[in-house]
């Protein structure tokens, strides 16, 4: 008789960050942590939830909770103790961004409007997108800026940005460094991201719209891989 089934786990966050490894040892014994492990950490241990709130959040029971953070937390243990790489991926998910609503969201869009969303930081490109706690947002129509807004994200980090970006109607996204797992987001999203940018965020969506931005479409950075030394992770002539 075949086994039962085991029902998908609905998680809002795709990890940012999948990779870990001690210092000083290259290479070695791996742990792999499945992204419902790492959900389930995520919601019990940083967002405070109870297990009953979580198992409603992933729409499982919760004493299936309690058994993915009974595995979770042996399999950090064991990376934590015995100096080995810890790794997340896999997993029976599906990912729904978690919506956040902004204090002043910005009115809906026109059919034919593209907002540009912007990682911002005292009017520059934020290199972090994990930590982004401000985006400026610029409505564009035929080529030409008509409005502009920065908006706070409340709290809102790593994947569940995708969810922001996506409620306040967000087609398109500049920003400095970004991981892979917020890049799958973004893709989920059906936004555009242009990573590796630098500099003062109106500069950069000018040159965005006239063709010249400088970007990098492979740009994987964190801030555990230290910060790279002019800002970007590489460069690439936008081409619209």
């Amino acid at each position: 008789m075949a086994g039962r089934q085991e029902k998908t786990r609905r998680v809002g966050t795709i990890p940012e960050y999948t990779s870990f490894n001690p210092e000083g040892i290259p290479t070695g014994e791996e742990v792999t942590l499945s992204v419902d492990e790492f959900e389930v950490i995520r919601l019990l241990d940083l967002e405070h939830m109870t297990q009953s709130e979580t198992a409603d959040q992933m729409h499982v029971a919760r004493t299936t909770v309690t058994a993915i953070y009974d595995r979770a937390r042996t399999k950090l243990a064991d990376s934590l103790v015995n100096g080995k790489q810890l790794r997340i991926e896999g997993g029976n998910v599906q990912f729904r961004p978690q919506i956040v609503q902004t204090v002043h969201k910005p009115a809906d869009k026109g059919e034919h409007i593209m907002r540009i969303a912007v990682t911002y930081d005292n009017g520059n490109v934020f290199q972090h997108f994990g930590r982004t706690e401000q985006f400026k947002f610029y409505d564009v129509e035929n080529g030409k800026v008509t409005d502009t807004q920065v908006t706070g994200t409340n709290g809102a980090g790593h994947g569940a940005l995708a969810g922001f970006l996506k409620n306040n109607q967000v087609d398109t996204l500049i920003c400095g460094g970004i991981g892979g797992g917020a890049q799958a987001a973004m893709q989920e999203a059906g936004i555009k991201i242009y990573g590796g940018v630098s500099g003062n965020t109106d500069e950069a969506v000018s040159k965005l719209l006239n063709g010249t931005l400088e970007y990098d479409p492979n740009v994987v950075c964190s801030h555990h891989d230290g910060h790279h030394g002019n800002g970007q992770c590489g460069s690439h002539i936008c081409h619209n």
